[in-house]
């Protein structure tokens, strides 16, 4: 299953008919330029650089930078991953003392420039992205079409703010699956599908499906590439321990959140599709749980929950752009909706057999507290237009968080 047949169950908000097209033909045609807390640069410890990338995982640079700089990547701080297929430009912070020896670090495809000195920047450390998006091969009246889309979702308060597919896995769409097992304790299971899935284009997809058909640890080991070096990590501890439970362990600690952070995702996913289906995403509801927004910015830590007697008070809040009804990002200690809402969460989480207290189960480092997502999102500064015989061309800014490729997807209707 690809991310496209993985998302046509989550439905439009918009009901008219999308342009079509492709988006990130070439790297040029998806730029991302980061927006950074201001007080990333209040400090002298760690020089601060803009980092520009084509065509390079963020997590594959910052370790190539490191491994030149002659330092360990975990002191190079970054605010948040970028995607790969585009030109991104985002703040790294390295420690001051290697400042020069950054300076010289050449890499094909990265631009390095000084900026100033700051502090270590930690994941989060941003407001949002920018973004110029190039959609190829659009249909006829593409840009009427995307008028009449646009005006749609205003009406309706927004565009649907889903997790994009990059959550999940583009080709290997599993990271959620593999999320839920291992919440559920099943961590063979978890094991055999993150070690042997395979969609049938990728290096090592043999391998994998000769582990998926025998479960053969010593074969898998001699035939894994070296380049899958999570999975050989998780052979290679499984065979010393005979637990999976301790070979998944043995994993970074971000590679195990992301398979919880995507099973999270997919339930909010789910939660905002059946909210489309079946009840208001911009009008509150008694029960609602609604988070704060300041200067377009939603402040997710801030949530008041809404009542009877407060409910027209939210409801103006939301029509002047000061509140939004929010979704949950299930965990142990999450503030939950009531009446239909809360009714809503309950049925999600009774049809996936999960409860909130299985995210509490999980190793310490794992445990997952949650909190709340706002449904809807409003892009800043949404400009658009035909690009000679390119296609057409976005402009927009999201809050960090937000996928651009979530919003594209409402006008492009391509999956």
């Amino acid at each position: 299953m690809d991310y496209r047949e993985f998302f046509s169950q989550f439905k439009h908000l918009s009901e008219k008919p999308g342009i079509g097209g492709k988006i990130k033909v070439f790297p040029e045609d998806f730029i991302v330029v980061e927006e950074p807390l201001p007080q990333i640069f209040k400090g002298k410890r760690y020089a601060i650089f803009l980092l520009k990338k084509r065509n390079w995982d963020t997590m594959a640079v910052i370790k190539e930078i490191a491994k030149r700089a002659g330092i360990s990547h975990r002191e190079i701080g970054f605010a948040g991953t970028k995607d790969k297929h585009a030109v991104t430009y985002q703040y790294i912070s390295v420690p001051a003392e290697i400042k020069e020896k950054v300076d010289a670090i050449q890499i094909r495809d990265v631009e390095l420039r000084f900026v100033s000195y700051g502090k270590f920047i930690k994941l989060g450390h941003l407001i949002g992205n920018r973004f110029m998006i190039i959609v190829r091969n659009v249909g006829v009246n593409a840009f009427e079409r995307t008028k009449e889309i646009i005006r749609e979702l205003r009406e309706k308060g927004g565009f649907p703010n889903y997790f994009g597919y990059q959550r999940f896995g583009e080709k290997r769409v599993v990271n959620h699956i593999i999320g839920k097992l291992l919440l559920q304790g099943k961590f063979e299971e978890a094991a055999r599908l993150f070690l042997g899935y395979a969609d049938g284009s990728m290096e090592g997809d043999e391998a994998r499906r000769n582990f998926w058909e025998t479960g053969n640890v010593e074969r898998a080991l001699e035939e894994f590439p070296r380049f899958l070096r999570y999975e050989r990590t998780l052979l290679y501890t499984y065979r010393k321990t005979r637990s999976w439970r301790r070979a998944f362990l043995s994993l970074p600690m971000p590679i195990l959140r992301i398979f919880i952070h995507s099973y999270q995702s997919y339930l909010f996913n789910l939660y905002l599709s059946r909210r489309i289906e079946e009840l208001p995403l911009n009008e509150p509801l008694v029960g609602d749980i609604v988070v704060q927004v300041k200067g377009g910015i939603p402040y997710r830590d801030r949530t008041y929950r809404v009542t009877e007697t407060n409910i027209n008070f939210v409801r103006e809040k939301i029509r002047t752009g000061q509140a939004m009804v929010s979704g949950p990002l299930f965990g142990f200690s999450v503030r939950k909706a009531k009446g239909l809402p809360g009714e809503l969460e309950e049925e999600i989480l009774e049809e996936e057999g999960i409860t909130l207290e299985t995210f509490k189960k999980l190793p310490k480092p794992m445990a997952e507290p949650g909190g709340r997502r706002e449904l809807l999102i409003r892009p800043m500064g949404l400009i658009y237009g035909y690009l000679s015989e390119k296609g057409m061309c976005f402009r927009f800014f999201l809050p960090k968080g937000v996928y651009a490729t979530s919003l594209l997807r409402e006008i492009m209707k391509d999956h």
